[in-house]
């Protein structure tokens, strides 16, 4: 059930993990965003942040790009990490095949769409001192979207899950409620209009593609704001990630079909389509011998 029924200006409304599915999308439909307490135990958290501890370890602050507004987007005190399917069993295991995050997905894509897989799964760690980033709608990268306006069908959903403490000082994640509504998408509003996303380890800030958000300012001195974006797509637009080329096929064979298809190793049927990402029309798992 909501546990809370209406937007305050410092906080978005809250669901419990046991909520149903109708109850999750009546807030998502109304405001663009919910927080969806206790996705994740924290036992699952603290195996996650396990697992990928050496790899942020080694991995550099900062953006790979050239790019200046890149840059500044990706964050210069901000780490991100990706291919979490091949670095975290933990992922693959309980976050990957998740039920309750593709009971959510399903409801949101099989109407229209028909069929979804991954976009990207990464891990943002929000390190002190790093700006706020740039407010944002995740469909941006699939113009016809924005284009279509806010009645159009649902390009991507984001579950910004938790592995940190999520609070107003050290950059959690920013929302506009109600902003996925606005007539003109092309308009981002302004920081004055967001709320904080405040979160405990486990919690998940589920949002559609049309709402507006983005990653706060750090304040702290040292803390570190540590999250997943997992973000998920109908399957007939191009993922971030390019899974078949990253992940190892022998690990590939472990997942189930649902996870399998999530990762583009399994072929895509959108609605009304004979079928994508296949060989000869043929299922591309049988092609390369899943």
């Amino acid at each position: 059930m909501v546990t809370n029924t209406s937007i305050t200006p410092t906080q978005l409304r809250h669901v419990n993990v046991s909520s149903s599915c109708t109850d999750v999308l009546k807030v998502l439909r109304e405001d663009g965003g919910v927080i969806i307490k206790g996705l994740l135990s924290q036992d699952q958290v603290d195996r996650m942040n396990q697992d990928i501890q050496p790899a942020m370890d080694q991995l550099a602050a900062g953006s790979t790009h050239s790019d200046e507004w890149t840059q500044q987007f990706h964050g210069t005190n901000t780490k991100r990490l990706t291919n979490l399917v091949t670095i975290s069993q933990t992922f693959r295991q309980d976050i990957l095949d998740n039920d309750i995050i593709h009971h959510l997905c399903e409801a949101v894509f099989l109407q229209d769409s028909g069929t979804y897989w991954l976009n990207t799964a990464q891990v943002i760690e929000i390190g002190p001192g790093n700006k706020a980033q740039e407010l944002h709608r995740d469909q941006v990268q699939y113009p016809i979207f924005t284009h279509c306006g806010p009645d159009a069908p649902e390009a991507c959903v984001n579950f910004m899950i938790a592995l940190t403490d999520f609070t107003q000082e050290n950059g959690a994640t920013r929302v506009i409620p109600g902003s996925h509504r606005w007539p003109d998408l092309k308009n981002n509003g302004s920081p004055d209009d967001t709320v904080p996303a405040i979160m405990a380890p486990g919690d998940a800030c589920f949002i559609n593609g049309k709402v507006v958000h983005g990653g706060g300012a750090n304040r702290t001195q040292d803390f570190k704001r540590r999250g997943i974006a997992l973000s998920f797509q109908c399957s007939y637009l191009t993922p971030e990630e390019a899974y078949p080329f990253i992940v190892e096929k022998a690990l590939a064979e472990q997942l189930s079909e649902r996870g399998q298809r999530m990762i583009a190793f399994r072929s895509q049927f959108p609605k009304d389509s004979p079928g994508l990402w296949q060989s000869n029309y043929g299922e591309i798992a049988n092609v390369i011998g899943i």
